[in-house]
């Protein structure tokens, strides 16, 4: 099975950056793309950001306003998601994600496209 393990969370004071790491294994022939989500006590998980696996076009959710950026490296199996200007509001759980076969215009910001999920890392965020 395709394990994700996310990691790079914690504490931080608003303002401040944080860069979160997320480690696959597993086959990557299938792998369309990767993705970050986010969930807060009480509210749904959305998302945050995405990347295509293979010519790297990125996506992102409309709160991030140009504050984090998502890059991958493939020969790593890795996807990254920098955090800058952080605010209270940005504390949540954040997890990430693997998209398999995908085809066609998908839905990146749908968590129903993707395949697999991390174990999700805590970022708290404080004034």
């Amino acid at each position: 099975q395709v394990q994700l393990v996310e990691s790079g969370g914690g504490l931080v004071q608003a303002g401040g950056s944080m860069r979160l790491s997320c480690a696959a294994s597993g086959r990557t022939f299938s792998r369309y793309g990767m993705g970050w989500f986010r969930q807060a006590p009480g509210k749904e998980r959305e998302f945050v950001a995405a990347i295509r696996w293979s010519g790297g076009s990125s996506f992102y959710g409309d709160f991030v306003k140009g504050r984090f950026t998502i890059s991958r490296d493939n020969a790593k199996n890795t996807v990254y998601l920098q955090m800058n200007g952080l605010k209270s509001e940005d504390t949540a759980v954040y997890y990430c994600a693997d998209m398999r076969n995908g085809r066609g215009s998908v839905r990146v910001g749908s968590m129903d496209e993707y395949d697999y999920w991390g174990q999700g890392t805590q970022v708290t965020v404080s004034s």
